[in-house]
């Protein structure tokens, strides 16, 4: 292979030998970026030869190779961060490797990623690929073929949390209960010692994929198929309306968010440490009760969610975006039955995007083409 940087010491290039898959040029340059990082962590631990001893005989009864492990778990190469033991599996054994999911470590590895030691191993073959839940992938017709009339859209105003923001002209048909939905706390109950550490499951309807209206019998169906990324949601913190802090990037299956100051890791968001210079009293009040343990999402009834939008047509899917992104607040509620009717008139809250589902429904969207609708500037 033809060095890409300027210099390219002879181990990164025989390393580099034995990598899987083909890249692109940008893509290239990154997995020799990538290799020269590692290569040079190596050095001044005296692993480097092992690591090509692990590569080349591709034998697991080869040491750990250890780097030190980050605060958040992940590792920097050039402008992208990812999950050491993901990069090199995917790099040297599986370029197909989606995230951490897939992967689980060998019994004979000592400093596996899903110990939490201080040191990680990124031996490749310290790993090996396990089969994920799959979920069905969405059969789409092509946006050419999308038909004149879909059947009416279903009500799925149940499925959305009471205190969602609805566009003008619109309304909920559900009436918003009197008292308070589950994870928050009513202006009554401002001055009681309540438990900060709610747990919330939202009522799903019971969902399975429908088959195929009529309509869409005849069409040329594509499978949209979900891709699970390497963080399946981000989290970002606010008080009243002003962002604090780096957005939270949730690599583990489950995850806590709490008001402590120890340092964030892959499964703890921790809100302690953020400074803002212009915290107010009322917001400093509020952190020192912060605690939050959610069910947040099931992805199997988004699935089934998501099949069925599809007969519907393009502003149907469109309308399960709002279900990707969660605003909650802390100890103080909000909307219309609350003295606080928005979000941003709360002390503290955090906004999750789910990546995961959102890029689903992107290229759900994007084989549908166009909405039937047309958009002007007052539509």
């Amino acid at each position: 292979m033809s060095s890409i940087l300027p210099f390219t010491p002879p181990i990164v290039k025989r390393l580099l030998g034995w990598k899987k898959g083909e890249q692109n040029g940008q893509e290239e340059k990154w997995c020799e970026k990538a290799v020269k990082s590692l290569v040079k962590k190596l050095k001044k631990t005296g692993q480097l030869d092992e690591l090509e001893k692990a590569i080349t005989t591709q034998n697991v009864n080869t040491k750990c190779i250890t780097i030190p492990r980050s605060l958040d778990g992940r590792l920097q190469v050039s402008h992208r961060k990812g999950l050491p033991h993901v990069i090199y599996c995917r790099l040297w054994r599986w370029p197909d490797l989606h995230s951490h999911h897939e992967l689980r470590a060998m019994e004979l590895c000592e400093f596996a990623f899903n110990m939490k030691k201080d040191e990680v191993c990124v031996n490749p073959y310290h790993y090996q690929r396990v089969e994920t839940p799959v979920l069905p992938p969405v059969l789409v017709p092509r946006h050419t073929e999308i038909p004149a009339e879909f059947p009416p859209l279903d009500d799925y105003s149940h499925s959305i949390p009471e205190n969602t923001n609805f566009p003008a002209g619109i309304e909920p048909q559900s009436n918003i209960p009197e008292t308070p939905p589950p994870g928050y706390l009513s202006e009554d109950g401002e001055t009681s010692d309540h438990q900060m550490n709610h747990s919330m499951d939202a009522g799903s309807p019971n969902l399975s994929p429908n088959p195929m209206s009529p309509a869409h019998s005849n069409l040329d169906l594509q499978p949209v198929t979900y891709c699970e990324p390497a963080f399946w949601c981000s989290i970002s913190y606010y008080e009243l309306n002003q962002r604090v802090g780096e957005t939270f990037h949730a690599s583990q299956p489950s995850m806590t968010v709490d008001g402590f100051t120890d340092p964030s890791n892959s499964e703890r968001f921790c809100l302690g440490l953020l400074s803002n210079v212009n915290r107010n009293a009322a917001v400093e009040l509020t952190r020192r009760h912060i605690g939050c343990n959610l069910k947040i999402f099931n992805n199997q009834e988004f699935a089934a969610l998501l099949a069925q939008s599809v007969n519907q047509g393009f502003e149907a899917v469109y309308q399960l975006t709002r279900m990707c992104t969660i605003r909650m607040s802390f100890v103080k509620g909000w909307g219309a039955e609350y003295r606080r009717q928005t979000v941003t008139s709360t002390p503290c809250w955090i906004e999750l995007h789910l990546n995961g589902p959102l890029q689903w429904l992107d290229k759900v969207l994007t084989q549908m083409g166009s909405p039937s609708i047309r958009c002007s500037s007052v539509s």
